[in-house]
């Protein structure tokens, strides 16, 4: 018994106390769904072009499509997610670029073992 009697806490629908596993407190890193493939920036060749080293262990010359131009600021050793053309498996679009804790989610994940990673 409490100080104030035998009461129940009470609790409103959908209020329970959820358990979640250590793997969904880390949070959400976008992962390669389809086609899609992790990559490492290269060389940037100029304008929206850039070769990159794909996690299949293929070079591709990628370029930025216009919706994501202003929004994808690139560099050389920057981790992105490509989508290889379906005529020319030798070219791609460049999609997403990984940052801060989505690197260290993709590194813990072992998805980074094709890139040399102590240079990040």
């Amino acid at each position: 018994m409490g100080e104030f009697g035998d009461f129940e806490e009470v609790k409103e629908e959908g209020q329970e106390e959820q358990q979640v596993s250590e793997e969904q407190k880390e949070g959400r890193v976008r992962l390669p769904k389809g086609r899609e493939l992790i990559g490492v920036i290269v060389q940037r060749y100029g304008g929206n072009r850039m070769e990159v080293q794909a996690s299949d262990g293929k070079t591709r010359n990628c370029r930025v499509p216009g919706r994501y131009k202003r929004r994808l600021w690139l560099r050389p050793k920057d981790i992105i997610l490509i989508v290889p053309w379906e005529d020319d498996d030798s070219k791609g679009d460049i999609i997403f670029k990984y940052k801060g804790s989505g690197l260290n989610q993709l590194r813990k994940r072992g998805l980074l073992n094709f890139v040399d990673t102590e240079t990040f």
